[in-house]
């Protein structure tokens, strides 16, 4: 993002903070965030985001005090500062003495250690772009901030470009409503006269929000039939579903030739019901033990019949019903079809799920590429080189799945994976959104905001699904509710948001111009007006847009 572009983008926030009102009103200081990222591999390293921002020495060879030990290139940062501090960092990596490495960025501090703050794929004679960041709570004297090849490797590291930017919660926080307002929602003006074109000032109006354009939903299992209280409290909150296990492999034919789909028509019937927007999870799962045993058992011959048999079997008998399909799930940690049927199984698995239902959107979906980068199986770029082999092979590649399972989030490294996956320009959907059951309900709450919030000021994250199926034991890690449907600190977040995230009830005015005015969420609307003894009703969708959009009602 060039300085034209920050200048432009600080005045609107400017804007946006004196339009708002409270509790935006305050003075923004400090830089903006800088969302760009970049997958290729370039001649030459780009400039600094930030202007390097704290960091003004090269990179060098720093000995650890305390034990002797010595990180190059890695830099030496003195005085810190903690309370939630939020650090961006971005560097540019290229290596000399191999064809290509996993490079890991990690800092050491006093009190608080990162193992990774950032990954690259960087590959010999060109510069990788590397971004990704930390939050600290306690503020060190002195911290190391040093690069690594994950597997140990002397690849001859070069360093050029490193950024590391601060942000005071408030600042990263106001960022985020001004993602929100700028694209979750938009400017609305309502007209209204009579028949001869006249305003009619002191009209009175009330606008309410029906339904909402971003897709915000929960894993359900087939605990959901015939449960009225929980098909009535899920309905009343999420607009997107998903099936927790039902239309897995194991669930829809258990042994072989013995296909049925009776439980997952019956959820399907409870979303058309409803007209609830529905993921399909999944066509075929990579891990073999969720792959049903009597696949296992088969021969690559009889394995290849089957899995054709399976594809063709879910995507006839759901045609366009589902928005999406999770293709091949999790394939970036395990590969028990490709071993089997040779490395173009995945491949031959997509194409024949788009001829299947062309329709629907195909997605990879992974876990622990937006949770942490210390997984080296799937790595930001891991997942973007994955991707592209896929869609050189001739894929209909779609979409991008993010599973989400959190222990702890790191917001920073959150939205600089997603910044770079956004460069590929498909739509991104976090999944299957849960925090630890490692950790108390409070702290899960917390985390769980941390991460939604991420999601939904981002604006190339297209849904976001929670993996919070309620079951009588419990659920996966997360639940939003008690068995009784009263609410854990989770649902309270939940709930929160999504009154957050929702165009309150308006009731106005006509103004001296005869129209009201409005920013609201995306989504579909209804308008009431009554003037005098006249009234009329209409409604309205409010899509993304740059412009003001127009209503005009007449009585």
């Amino acid at each position: 993002m060039g300085n034209t572009t920050l200048t432009f983008v600080r005045l609107q926030l400017l804007m946006f903070i004196l339009l708002m009102g409270s509790p935006f009103v305050f003075s923004f200081d400090g830089p903006l965030y800088d969302s760009t990222a970049y997958t290729e591999c370039k001649r030459q390293p780009e400039k600094p985001q930030y202007g390097g921002g704290i960091i003004v020495d090269e990179p060098s060879a720093v000995v650890d005090m305390d034990n002797g030990d010595v990180y190059s290139p890695a830099f030496l940062l003195q005085n810190l500062t903690g309370n939630g501090t939020i650090y961006s960092f971005s560097s540019w990596v290229k290596i000399g003495g191999a064809g290509s490495a996993l490079i890991q960025a990690s800092l050491k501090a006093e009190d608080e250690s990162y193992n990774c703050i950032g990954t690259v794929l960087a590959k010999r004679g060109c510069w990788s772009f590397l971004k990704g960041g930390f939050v600290l709570n306690s503020p060190p004297n002195l911290s190391i901030l040093f690069f690594q090849n994950t597997d140990g490797r002397d690849v001859g590291l070069a360093i050029a470009s490193a950024s590391l930017q601060p942000f005071s919660v408030q600042q990263w926080n106001t960022y985020h409503q001004y993602m929100i307002n700028t694209k979750r929602k938009r400017a609305v003006t309502v007209h209204v006269s009579n028949e001869q074109g006249k305003g009619l000032q002191g009209a009175a109006i009330t606008v309410e929000q029906v339904s909402k354009d971003f897709p915000f939903g929960s894993a359900i299992s087939k605990t959901i039939l015939g449960n009225l209280p929980y098909q009535n409290w899920f309905v009343e909150r999420f607009n997107a579903v998903v099936f927790e296990n039902e239309l897995k492999w194991y669930a829809t034919e258990p042994n072989q030739g013995n296909v049925t789909y009776t439980i997952a028509d019956q959820m399907l019937q409870f979303v058309r019901a409803h007209q609830i927007t529905a993921r399909g999870h999944n066509i075929f799962w990579e891990d073999p033990k969720y792959t049903p045993p009597w696949v296992r058992n088969l021969t690559a011959d009889q394995l290849k019949s089957a899995v054709n048999s399976r594809i063709q079997s879910l995507m006839s008998k759901y045609k366009e019903e589902f928005i999406h399909w999770d293709v091949s799930n999790e394939m970036l940690h395990f590969d028990f079809y490709e071993k089997q049927l040779g490395p173009n199984a995945t491949l031959d698995f997509f194409q024949t799920a788009h001829k299947s239902d062309p329709l629907a959107t195909l997605f990879m979906n992974d876990f622990n590429v937006v949770e942490t980068c210390t997984d080296v199986n799937s790595t930001v770029d891991t997942y973007v080189s994955r991707l592209r082999e896929l869609q050189q092979g001739g894929v209909s590649m779609d979409g991008i799945g993010l599973e989400g399972h959190f222990i702890i989030p790191n917001p920073p490294l959150m939205r600089a994976i997603i910044d770079k996956l956004a460069t590929l320009g498909l739509p991104i959907w976090l999944t299957e959104v849960d925090i630890s059951n490692t950790l108390d309900k409070e702290t899960q709450a917390i985390y769980l905001e941390q991460v939604l919030r991420e999601g939904f000021s981002h604006p190339s994250v297209n849904g976001i699904m929670l993996w919070s199926a309620l079951h009588p034991n419990g659920c996966y890690e997360m639940c939003l509710t008690d068995n009784n449907l009263k609410n854990l600190p989770a649902g309270d977040v939940v709930d929160k948001l999504l009154k957050e995230w929702q165009t309150g009830k308006i009731e106005a005015q006509i103004d001296e111009h005869g129209s009201h005015s409005f920013f609201g969420f995306l989504g579909e609307y209804r308008v009431s007006v009554k003037y005098g003894n006249r009234t009329a009703n209409s409604s309205f969708s409010l899509c993304e847009g740059e412009e003001t959009r127009h209503v005009s009602i007449q009585l």
